[in-house]
């Protein structure tokens, strides 16, 4: 994926296992599989019942546990984290699972998404004494949990859980249990399995098959589940439940190898491209995809025109993460190294270039410029995804409003813009087909927010005020 060039980013990827004796093993090696969903930061906190131990570092997996730091990690049960920072922002204190011990017991948190009202929340909890560790919006939870000390903790959990609002995925690991919750929208997604007698709990099905595990389902919205040795226990925290999962992960984050809501993401992003090439047909002698997101959808574009596929960009994976930086001349030096273009393929051809979406313009404008360079005679491009006009604020960095280029400016400026010869996108009816969750009205069992501006939750002032300033 070309996140870090293109600006649109996930926050996080979460697993946590129960009732294993290389907890912290399998742990690695699920969170290796959910590289994609974050690589600024990883780690690794385990319980063996009596004692909370973890390791965390700034980097991707391999490199933070590079020196044999999983030997010293020894319990049966494990929780683990890969993060993208969009709330806090980034430094070690911020990378996940976060650790906190006290006398009253200790508890370790990895969370996906991203809470609106985390501000407020730390604002009142600051007034009541609390002392925070990191910038975190994470951290909220925890300082709600040991409010009240007297209550049972899975009381104080499903307490604190419907005091938050947004996107949410949490892991909680105690000495004794783990505590698996999904906020009332269900936004990002989460899923159960089962290795052996173990319990394993995931972002995504992609990890299950990387460690050996055997799907159970998904985590409903709503839900909060509490593993231990006496087994797995479910309840719903709240009977306020609004599924609308976010059409980014079908369009962009998931692996295509994973099952959400048990559609297959690959064939939800072929069936984008089959939509996008009866809604907006071309002349064309080939048919693109921008790797590796937009591969899928640039099969089914190409089964469904009848215009051969090929591959006519070659994505450049040992590119070091350090060569891509924020400032734009950088970001698009990036695309030049990360991205090149078969000029056998391309060369005097009318191409048909298919993207997942589009943020600022600046990758677009870079790569029909590549494939002019390297002798296409025209260069359609089309969107598996509607215009991006408006910013995420449950865990996705879309940038801010005043950046997205389609927040201001029409289709055909677009394409001026980025050099194409015709641009279209995927209509919001089309992707909600494609996904298979075209039901009553454009929202309902889907965010769309980014496209429309409806957002499912109440979206607080001091939010949008943090948002920018990202």
């Amino acid at each position: 994926m070309l996140a870090e060039i293109k600006g649109l980013n996930e926050e996080c990827g979460i697993f946590g296992i129960w009732g294993h004796r290389d907890a912290a093993q399998i742990s690695y090696y699920g969170l290796h599989s959910l590289q994609h969903r974050g690589q600024e930061g990883a780690g690794v906190v385990v319980t063996d019942g009596e004692k909370l131990d973890g390791y965390k570092g700034l980097g991707l997996i391999t490199e933070v546990f590079a020196k044999g730091q999983l030997n010293d990690l020894k319990g049966k049960a494990a929780i683990g984290h890969v993060r993208y920072a969009t709330a806090g922002g980034g430094g070690y204190e911020n990378v996940q699972p976060l650790l906190f011990r006290s006398n009253t017991g200790s508890l370790a948190l990895a969370h996906n998404g991203n809470l609106v009202n985390a501000n407020r929340l730390r604002m009142d909890l600051e007034v009541q004494g609390s002392i925070f560790q990191t910038t975190s919006d994470t951290e909220v939870l925890a300082h709600l949990i040991k409010r009240n000390v007297s209550a049972p903790l899975k009381d104080r959990i499903k307490a604190s859980l419907n005091m938050i609002k947004g996107a949410f995925a949490y892991l909680v690991l105690t000495e004794d249990a783990m505590y698996v919750a999904l906020d009332p929208n269900g936004f990002r997604p989460l899923a159960l399995a089962k290795l052996g007698n173990a319990y394993v709990v995931a972002s995504e099905t992609c990890a299950f098959d990387v460690v050996g595990a055997k799907y159970i389902r998904d985590i409903k919205p709503g839900e909060m589940l509490v593993i231990s040795d006496a087994g797995i226990e479910s309840e719903m925290y709240t009977s306020t439940i609004d599924h609308t999962i976010c059409s980014m992960e079908y369009i962009y984050f998931s692996r295509p190898d994973s099952n959400i809501d048990n559609i297959n993401v690959h064939a939800a992003r072929k069936n984008m491209g089959r939509v996008l090439a009866n809604e907006a047909p071309v002349e064309a002698d080939v048919v693109i995809g921008v790797p590796d997101s937009s591969i899928s959808a640039a099969i089914g574009y190409a089964e469904e025109s009848g215009i051969p596929y090929e591959i006519g960009l070659i994505k450049n994976r040992y590119v070091a993460r350090t060569f891509i930086q924020p400032s734009q001349e950088l970001r698009e030096q990036g695309v030049k190294m990360k991205l090149s273009p078969v000029r056998s393929i391309v060369e005097g051809k009318r191409v048909v270039m298919v993207d997942d979406s589009i943020v600022r313009g600046t990758t677009s404008r870079r790569i029909v410029q590549m494939l002019r360079d390297a002798g296409a005679s025209e260069v359609h491009v089309r969107i598996g995804a509607p215009p991006i006009k408006n910013p995420c604020y449950y865990g996705i960095d879309t940038s801010t409003r005043e950046e997205l280029i389609a927040a201001k400016n029409t289709n055909e400026e677009i394409c001026k813009e980025i050099g194409a010869d015709s641009l279209e996108f995927i209509s919001l009816d089309g992707l909600l087909g494609a996904i298979g969750r075209n039901q009553e009205g454009p929202t309902r069992g889907q965010c769309t927010a980014c496209f429309t501006g409806c957002y499912p939750t109440v979206i607080y002032d001091e939010q949008e005020l943090v948002h920018n300033q990202k």
